[in-house]
């Protein structure tokens, strides 16, 4: 469970973007501010267009109930029941003002249209209600408008099936629920798809209702089409931030990446030829970051191919050697006279056959050291512990005649790495030194403190009591088949990779290897000093 939420938390955490991108930072802002101003325009406009609808419909139901209430008066004075007068509705609306975008209809109990203020002759004969009537002059072109249309059905689909059904209910219905005594106000849809804002208010002189009063108003579509015209503004300001933001975007990410991406394809048709990748380290987000990385990475596969090559050249050279002191032993083999000359050329055979096994071993333990530190995992361990294990184990060879002396000046000596790679590390440097310490003299291994780029480090130290390294080749000892050795050691028992497989080791590991001289107070060489350098392991 444990192991599922640290699993589940560093996914998090990848997925989030760092608050110091600024990558991640122009990406937000270009984004939400396009989305912003979109947002607060149309906010701003449908409140608006809310707010203009509410305030239509309580103006016309003023008007409406002072209308009412004039024709409920006179219905009053009816006998031997209040009954609507159909010509004081007709006078009355006659008198009225009614703008042309506006229409007022009045309706007898029975839901009879008796009088309409586009209709003011005098005489008006009575007739069942029919659709709302021709709308004003002008509402055509915003009814037929298609984009409005088109509009207007997407809305529809987002309404919920109350809202549609208020909209597309009929003035039949709608005098019908006035006339059973209640106000009935809201936006409905004509036949021919205009929309209407309307009241019905009845007419009731005490408890019985003699009529309705309906007023309707056409110009709310021309205002939401206004409203619409008011918002492409903003639209073409939001079109215009994401174009500027896409350019931006295209600028800053995708031309790097595509630059990053003809430079890749271009390394790879190069068929070895060095590729320079596009600098990017001037930018300080995470397009520097790759193309910084793209850059090491394809300088480190030139220099692994440079050192590949430079390998095969240099085996086929050391291979050579043995191979050619092979071929003219075995030429001369056939004309040894005595027994003691035919001895002496199988030996040379038999020591060249070694010398070639040797070399054929070590060059294969050189070419599989980075695949074995790719397997491997790090992990802390005490260096110091291992170090005395093997000062312990050398002592103890019944042919060893030089001890190996550890010493250990620091309480803790554990380090981050891999322990059979950097065991056989100190094998070769103590090897190393047995073999150029003279009969009586000591290896001295010291482990101490160190530090470096403000980190702590350990330090290893492993001395002899040799003639020392010539200063010219203090730095060549570390390359391959470098075999220089002392008077009196047996000609090619040893195949000069130890060194450069010790180096790579340790470059492995994050640490430096080097190789000095000791002196004393006047100068004189006391012998040779391998110094190895490692990140200290992180303390508890």
């Amino acid at each position: 469970m444990r192991e599922t939420v640290r699993r589940t938390r560093a996914i998090l955490r990848g997925l989030t973007p760092r608050a110091s991108s600024r990558l991640a930072q122009l990406i937000l802002v270009a984004n939400f501010v396009a989305l912003g101003v979109l947002v607060v325009g149309m906010l701003a406009l449908t409140e608006t267009r809310r707010g203009l609808v509410n305030a239509k419909l309580d103006s016309l139901r003023s008007q409406g109930e002072l209308i009412a209430n004039v024709l409920a008066e006179g219905a009053s004075d009816g006998f031997p029941a209040p009954a609507l007068r159909n010509d004081d509705a007709r006078a009355l609306l006659r008198q009225l003002y009614v703008p042309a975008e506006a229409r007022v209809l009045v309706f007898d109990k029975g839901a009879t249209l008796v009088a309409d203020s586009h209709l003011l002759a005098d005489v008006f004969e009575t007739s069942e209600l029919p659709p709302a009537g021709a709308a004003p002059a002008g509402d055509d072109e915003t009814a037929g408008n298609l984009p409005g249309r088109l509009l207007d059905g997407f809305a529809d689909i987002l309404r919920s099936p109350e809202e549609r059904a208020a909209l597309n209910r009929d003035l039949r219905d709608e005098v019908r629920q006035a006339i059973a005594g209640g106000i009935i106000a809201g936006v409905r849809r004509e036949p021919d798809g205009r929309r209407v804002v309307s009241v019905s208010i009845p007419i009731q002189p005490v408890r019985a209702v003699v009529g309705v009063v309906t007023i309707e108003s056409y110009d709310l579509d021309r205002l939401i089409e206004a409203d619409r015209r008011a918002l492409l503004p903003f639209i073409l300001i939001a079109a215009l931030v994401t174009g500027m933001s896409s350019l931006a975007l295209t600028v800053f990410i995708a031309r790097p990446i595509r630059r990053l991406a003809r430079a890749a394809h271009e390394a790879r048709r190069a068929g070895g030829r060095r590729v320079k990748m596009p600098d990017l380290r001037a930018r300080k987000d995470e397009i520097g970051e790759l193309g910084v990385a793209l850059s090491e990475m394809t300088d480190a596969l030139y220099d692994r191919l440079d050192a590949i090559e430079s390998f095969a050249a240099d085996v086929a050279h050391e291979l050579k050697n043995p191979l050619t002191s092979i071929r003219s032993a075995a030429e001369t083999l056939p004309k040894a006279r005595d027994d003691v000359r035919r001895d002496r050329l199988l030996a040379v055979i038999t020591a060249d056959v070694a010398r070639l096994d040797r070399l054929i071993t070590d060059i294969s333990r050189a070419s599989r050291v980075d695949a074995e530190l790719a397997r491997e995992d790090v992990a802390p361990f005490d260096l110091g512990g291992l170090l005395e294990s093997l000062a312990e184990a050398y002592n103890d060879t019944p042919a060893s005649t030089v001890p190996v002396l550890f010493e250990r000046q620091v309480r803790d000596s554990h380090v981050l790495g891999r322990e059979g790679p950097l065991g056989q590390v100190f094998r070769n440097l103590i090897d190393n030194a047995i073999t150029f310490s003279p009969a009586g003299g000591k290896v001295y291994v010291t482990a101490t403190r160190g530090q470096r780029e403000s980190k702590p480090t350990l330090v290893i130290t492993v001395d002899d009591d040799g003639p020392g390294i010539p200063a010219e080749n203090l730095e060549a000892v570390f390359e391959r088949f470098y075999t220089e050795r002392p008077t009196g050691a047996a000609f090619g028992t040893h195949s000069g990779l130890g060194l450069a497989i010790s180096r790579q080791i340790i470059k492995a590991h994050g640490g430096r290897i080097s190789a000095s001289n000791r002196l004393d107070a006047t100068g004189a060489c006391l012998g040779a000093r391998f110094t190895v350098e490692l990140p200290a392991a992180p303390q508890h």
